[in-house]
């Protein structure tokens, strides 16, 4: 084989051990089905290619001709299965069993009909079965595409890279590999794209699992906007927090953050701009703030952050800056619930943020009155030139924090 070809077919094998890891991961998470799924997608076509480019120890043409004739058979059907599964047309239990019935019988009868001509006629009749087959999951994905799953698009591309390379493929089983390193690249190339392709819609059906079990597992305790606490959780937590802080008096500190204009953003440009206005604030919250921070959605236009054991205000305060500057940078957002949105459909748009900062180290303090001191203090933080209120417990008195200079 031409060393450029060897190149190809190396990016090829390449991205096929990237889904196989991808699958074990998955499996790992518990998510067995999107797991199963893609190491049978990234196993059946690895085999298919490897034995289509002469890469099995079978030294005799008739045999090779014969053995290529079951596996483009076996391969073509059990992709169009996982294929057609991966679009949820096969929900029910119903039409998974008609499914594998009318599949298996496809097979079995052009693995049937082969024997009754050459093994190289043989080959020819499952190519084309495999070909056909491929037709009409493309038409499947079709018709779920104009129905307006949007993921069946992609499955309807990474169907068309299927077909041209098995066209390729067949090429090089006929010529017995005696083909232009041209032909190697499209037919590699097309099959790194369906295998991308693939991927992309396994990890779309993946992360939607993920979210899903969250969902599930934390139930009302669990804000779907911000993959974060809800409201009521987070309530729930300081109330835990406050309890164990007067059984074992550890200061506790407290940071409650307002995003004061996310109401004119609702009155400008719709829920979906809110939605994806918190959803990219609660991202930077959770690389900005260290793993020992708790945190969790506040209302409808705030976050808390609990520090435990908060000996140090100085590190209280260091992570109130760093928070409220990480949230005050600007983003684009989408106007519209396409997450693809064209640009004039999408807006530029910077937090308004207040930060509330208090230490909390009396052993009769209430986690309401501490959230409730909070939430007022980072809205009066609005008004000051750092945008950081910090409550001194000693005086009593809220103070606006120094700017600090760049």
């Amino acid at each position: 084989m031409d060393k450029y070809a060897i190149g190809f077919w190396g990016c090829y094998f390449g991205a096929a051990g990237l889904m196989l890891a991808g699958s074990v991961f998955a499996y790992i998470r518990s998510l067995r089905r999107i797991a199963v799924n893609a190491a049978a997608s990234a196993v059946a076509s690895t085999f298919f290619v490897v034995a289509f480019l002469g890469g099995l120890p079978i030294s005799d043409g008739a045999t090779l001709d014969r053995f290529l004739a079951h596996v483009a058979s076996l391969v073509s059907v059990l992709l169009a299965y996982l294929l057609f599964s991966i679009l949820g047309i096969l929900r029910n239990p119903k039409a998974q069993r008609k499914a594998l019935v009318l599949l298996a019988a496809l097979a079995l009868s052009v693995i049937a009909t082969g024997w009754a001509f050459s093994p190289q006629q043989a080959l020819l009749l499952s190519l084309a079965g495999a070909m056909l087959l491929g037709f009409v999951a493309m038409a499947f994905s079709l018709r779920n595409a104009l129905r307006g799953d949007r993921l069946a698009w992609v499955a309807v591309s990474g169907v068309l890279f299927m077909l041209v390379a098995i066209l390729g493929l067949s090429w090089m089983a006929l010529a017995r590999g005696h083909v232009p390193w041209q032909a190697h690249a499209v037919t590699a190339l097309a099959g790194t794209a369906y295998l991308a392709t693939m991927a992309s819609v396994l990890w779309t059906r993946y992360s939607y699992l993920i979210e899903l079990n969250r969902v599930m597992a934390h139930g009302p305790a669990y804000d779907p906007v911000t993959r974060m606490r809800s409201n009521s959780e987070t309530n729930n937590m300081v109330s835990a927090a406050f309890k164990h802080h007067r059984d074992q008096p550890v200061p506790l500190g407290v940071i409650v953050v307002t995003i004061a204009n996310l109401y004119v953003l609702e009155k400008l440009y719709g829920l979906a701009a809110v939605n994806h206005a918190l959803f990219v604030c609660a991202g930077r919250l959770r690389r900005s703030v260290p793993t020992h921070i708790e945190m969790g959605r506040l209302g409808e236009d705030g976050f808390l952050l609990l520090m435990r054991n908060c000996d140090d205000s100085g590190d209280l305060i260091h992570l109130a800056r760093r928070v409220q500057a990480a949230l005050s940078r600007s983003v684009v957002l989408n106007t519209t619930l396409d997450a693809g949105a064209a640009p004039n459909q999408q807006t530029r748009w910077g937090a308004e943020v207040g930060v509330g900062v208090l230490r909390v180290s009396k052993t009769d303090s209430l986690a309401a009155s501490a959230v409730g001191t909070g939430r007022g203090m980072s809205r009066a933080a609005l008004g000051y030139p750092s945008r950081i209120a910090w409550f001194d417990e000693s005086s009593g008195e809220i103070v606006d924090m120094p700017v600090l200079a760049d």
